[in-house]
């Protein structure tokens, strides 16, 4: 496959995954197209146009030629420049390595990460929060997140690509929708009656038993495993965190568990206060589930999938 190939076909996928209709996400690509026609000068010349083909922010193609032909991937969670330089050392050493692929955002993925926290408005609307309430409260959140990045050094790993000239690119929120999507579905043909039996779910994935290995897969973080389970959502999409004042608004929708990969503790407070159960699946194991759903489709295509840096590999081919 070419780099470009690759490219869109996580575009693609991350659309048929998210929350949002495909007719929203077009909407937006055609509100960046217009921003982009009223510019000129200097600000026309700072334009990320690969928002002009992509709604997700903070996946990007960072380095390469885009018809740079890919045979073999190095693949993880997180890419920094040792990273890179683990790639320039397998090459040199005979194991060509075409293209690095990270989960988290880098470069201009993660200066942008804020802006992908809209799709969180559909995710509580979905769970039965009112949009204006929704929006009222991811609004305020996006402003935090954007103010906290604001300091990252985001081009560090970034730089040393280009240096290397590694081809490098960054699937964030797209594979995120994945495993979203995936954990949803498959929780909709299901019946729990405790949170147990939610546990014992996801002890069933691959990703997560792998992970427990570690004493890092699925556990309890807020309530127990006697609980009835209630109303079962997934929450592994949206950039990061949402604000800590949803989980009121969850609980009068009727959510009792949530799936989550990370809480922090000022969350983990408002989740407890609000008598819902919080189970964490695993940050590792939930980032690596959505990855591999990715790439078992460049698999397909002939791509070789080398995994480092905590992705957890774990073929459905």
């Amino acid at each position: 496959m070419k780099l470009e190939e690759i490219y869109e076909l996580a575009i693609e996928m991350g659309i048929e995954g998210d929350v949002r209709d495909e007719e929203e996400l077009k909407e937006k690509l055609e509100e960046a197209e217009e921003e982009y026609e009223e510019l000129e000068g200097k600000d026309k010349e700072v334009f990320d146009e690969q928002r002009l083909k992509n709604p997700f922010q903070d996946s990007r193609l960072l380095h390469g030629d885009p018809d740079t032909e890919v045979e073999r991937v190095l693949t993880g969670i997180n890419i920094d420049t040792g990273e890179i330089m683990l790639a320039d050392r397998l090459s040199e050493k005979g194991k060509m390595i075409d293209l690095v692929l990270g989960h988290h955002p880098r470069g201009i993925g993660l200066s942008s990460l804020h802006e992908v926290m809209e799709l969180q408005k559909d995710m509580l609307e979905e769970w039965g929060v009112p949009i204006n309430v929704a929006e009222g409260m991811v609004k305020e959140r996006m402003k935090e997140v954007e103010r906290k990045v604001m300091g990252a050094n985001y081009n560090q790993s970034l730089d040393a690509a280009k240096l290397l000239d590694v081809p490098m690119m960054c699937l964030h929120t797209v594979t995120d929708n994945l495993v979203e999507s995936f954990l949803t579905d498959k929780i909709e043909d299901q019946s729990f009656k405790k949170v147990e039996d939610v546990l014992d779910f996801l002890k069933d994935i691959p990703e997560y038993h792998e992970a427990r290995k570690f004493n890092a897969g699925p556990d309890m973080l807020v309530g127990s495993e006697d609980n009835r389970a209630g109303k079962v959502v997934v929450e592994m999409t949206g950039g990061t965190e949402g604000s800590k004042d949803s989980y009121e608004k969850l609980a009068e929708a009727g959510v009792g568990t949530i799936i989550g990969m990370h809480l922090s503790e000022d969350h983990r407070e408002k989740v407890e206060e609000n008598h819902i159960n919080y189970i964490i699946a695993g940050h590792m194991a939930s980032d690596s589930l959505g990855m591999n759903i990715f790439l078992d489709e460049l698999e397909k295509k002939g791509v070789e999938v080398i995994p480092c840096s905590g992705f957890i590999r774990v073929s459905r081919n």
